[in-house]
């Protein structure tokens, strides 16, 4: 077969209309892909810094769900923490319920008449009352010679061979022991009883002394006198104290005596409350095992870990985050029970009891606080780390579509243009052809 052979003027107007038509077709392709730069071999640099930027984009895409994740942990422990704290303070409320009930059980001691005042000392003070007179009265007569009062007798301890006194008021593991001064009163007893925290004392209008205990353990009160300061603290809690000369009994301040018992019951308000309280406890532990999101409760112990970038070993950055066990137990909130305590419980019934658990109930909502806190804290952080990678994986994506997407109005208008110069082109072949066609016309 014969080549067509073409004149110059046609094969160069076929030439122009080829490439015319190369163009729109990748303006064509630019302006359905979006992209100016759809492979390594339109912009090699621009091509391969883009994928890498879209790369890491996706990295930190995925990481995304795993910060979202750590939120929602955090955000559930933190609602635990709110939830046990209203636990708290509900028991704190059972708690003064109870105290505001007073206890049927503790031990008390009215001392016998006529010890501290007598008849005889109210008629010779010119009718002063028996109270004041007691209370006036001095405990020994190592002091001054002068009387506290106008009684003949003016004080209860002969001090020549004890010149030296002392108190000591216990219960149950707790001991207050003070020496009392050569001029001490009746008056100066009663408040050292008062200030022990374990009893509290007044003198009635008899001039009798009362001891109340502070709880409902086995109270022990003594008044010793010795030759010198440790002897009379020594036989405070003896047989030989001084008791009798305030009314009250050798036993009561004897370690190994009786001491001062509860005669009374059980407060029935304070009974009914140990059931709630218990309930109340009960749900402490329950509420933190509760507390987690997708298999992770930082309330039961567990450790998070978030990661923020896409890098490893020394280079990753991330914010691991320490649960902690969370229990009514862990928090010191013991059970409640009516009589004998055993470990791990406390007697509702005793004033002393309640003002522990009171304060231990302090204690654990400065706890619930501190925890608060921590996790506000690393809530924070993992926020702020989330808004910080969603500009990022912004700005890496809008950085990549930079370097290869295609601006639309411009290449719609250099395919406007194409198509113009396209038919521009056709025209010019056709005036090629027609000059050809003229050579015809010589043979016709």
């Amino acid at each position: 077969m014969a080549n067509t052979i073409l004149t110059s003027g046609v094969r160069a107007n076929l030439l122009t209309l080829q490439q015319t038509t190369a163009e729109q077709g990748i303006i064509q392709n630019r302006l359905a892909t979006g992209k100016r730069v759809n492979s390594a071999i339109d912009n090699p640099v621009n091509y391969f810094t883009s994928l890498g930027l879209n790369d890491r984009a996706n990295e930190l895409k995925g990481l995304l769900d795993g910060i979202s994740n750590g939120i929602q942990t955090i955000t559930a422990a933190s609602q635990g923490i709110d939830s046990i704290t209203k636990l708290v303070q509900s028991l704190q409320s059972t708690i003064k319920q109870a105290q505001a009930d007073a206890a049927a059980n503790r031990p008390n001691r009215i001392g016998t008449s006529d010890v501290l005042a007598d008849a005889g000392e109210v008629t010779a003070t010119s009718g002063k009352s028996r109270k004041d007179i007691a209370l006036d009265k001095r405990i020994s007569n190592a002091g001054p010679a002068a009387d506290a009062t106008a009684s003949s007798v003016g004080h209860l301890i002969n001090a020549t061979a004890t010149p030296a006194t002392a108190l000591t008021v216990s219960a149950g593991a707790t001991t207050y022991t003070v020496d009392l001064g050569a001029n001490a009163t009746v008056r100066d007893l009663v408040n050292e009883i008062n200030k022990s925290g374990i009893a509290t004392a007044t003198v009635d209008d008899s001039g009798r002394l009362n001891v109340t205990g502070s709880g409902s353990d086995t109270l022990r009160v003594g008044i010793g006198a010795g030759a010198d300061a440790t002897a009379a603290r020594t036989n405070a809690s003896s047989a030989t104290n001084q008791n009798a000369a305030f009314g009250l009994l050798v036993a009561d301040g004897n370690s190994a005596g009786a001491g001062i018992t509860s005669t009374g019951g059980n407060s029935t308000v304070r009974s009914n409350l140990i059931k709630q309280f218990n309930d109340l406890r009960d749900q402490i532990d329950k509420l933190a095992k509760d507390a987690g999101y997708n298999g992770k409760n930082l309330l039961n112990g567990d450790k998070l870990s978030i990661i923020f970038n896409e890098k490893t070993g020394t280079n990753q950055s991330k914010l691991d985050i320490q649960g902690e066990t969370l229990s009514a137990a862990n928090l010191g909130v013991l059970t409640a029970v009516s009589g004998t305590a055993l470990t791990g419980q406390f007697n509702i019934q005793d004033d002393t009891s309640l003002n522990t658990v009171a304060d231990t109930l302090t204690s654990a909502l400065s706890s619930l606080r501190s925890i608060s806190s921590t996790l506000g804290s690393n809530l924070s952080v993992v926020q702020t780390r989330q808004d910080f990678t969603k500009n990022l994986v912004n700005t890496l994506t809008t950085g990549a579509d930079n370097l290869v997407l295609a601006d639309s109005n411009e290449e719609g208008a250099k395919l406007l243009a194409l198509n113009t110069r396209q038919q521009l082109s056709q025209t010019a072949l056709s005036l090629a052809s027609q000059a050809d066609q003229g050579v015809l016309r010589l043979f016709g």
